[in-house]
């Protein structure tokens, strides 16, 4: 028993570096820099040290992005913004989609590796049956729950790893499922010149309109495509029966 307690306990450090990070994040609000108003006091100086610096540039960007999605931490949007604002709207979606992947792969390892065993042990037969059933159909689940924000990205990024998806389909998925929805945000940031130059405000009521909103759950249709297929032969296959 004891052995058991001291591996489980040891089996917890991924997820508490991550929790400590987070908290020291806190700690020295560091919140404050991952804003519109930050992009708008600091937009002169960020430029300049792209210009002056672009590989590091685009090396330190990424880093801090998958920081900020590993711990967690608000501030995706105007990070993607900036992105795209900084490297225009195509280097800008890769360099988001890279440190977004990096950032959700990351915490996706840290809790299947220290919070899955344990959480399967005290949730009984029914995770296994969601299990099961996520499963089945995981690459299109994934893809569904990356192109149409339906629930916060960083539950997006934990939950697969107690429901079994592997870190091949959890990864493919989550670069592809992002880059529709990056790129439009990208697209807006790399537009954001004259407004900052103005030194006016940055609204972000009109970035999802309504065709765009649509374009993405159109995606998101596609996606679920096999699961209603899957659905409809096992009904004829038990009509069958």
């Amino acid at each position: 028993m004891t052995t058991q307690k001291h591996w489980s306990w040891r089996r917890l450090w991924p997820v508490g570096l991550i929790v400590l990070g987070a908290a020291l994040a806190i700690m020295l609000d560091l919140g404050r820099f991952l804003n519109l108003d930050s992009l708008r006091l600091y937009h002169g100086a960020l430029r300049e040290f792209v210009a002056a610096h672009y590989l590091l540039a685009m090396l330190c960007f990424v880093a801090i992005y998958a920081v900020v999605v590993a711990l967690s931490l608000p501030g995706g949007v105007p990070l993607t913004l900036s992105g795209g604002y900084l490297f225009g709207a195509i280097v800008g979606t890769g360099l988001v989609v890279a440190g977004a992947t990096l950032g959700a792969v990351t915490l996706f390892l840290a809790a299947r590796s220290s919070l899955a065993v344990p959480l399967r042990a005290r949730a009984g037969p029914w995770l296994g049956r969601l299990e099961a059933g996520f499963r089945q159909d995981a690459w299109s689940y994934m893809l569904i729950l990356r192109l149409v924000p339906l629930f916060p990205f960083f539950v997006v990024n934990l939950v697969p790893a107690f429901l079994g998806v592997s870190l091949h389909c959890y990864a493919v998925t989550t670069f592809f499922g992002i880059i529709p929805g990056t790129f439009v945000y990208a697209l807006v940031g790399s537009g954001l010149g004259d407004v900052l130059a103005a030194g006016d405000e940055i609204s972000l009521d009109s970035i999802l309109s309504p065709a765009i909103i649509v374009g993405l759950i159109g995606l998101a249709l596609l996606a679920a495509l096999p699961i209603v297929v899957r659905q409809i032969k096992k009904a004829r296959n038990r009509k069958h029966e």
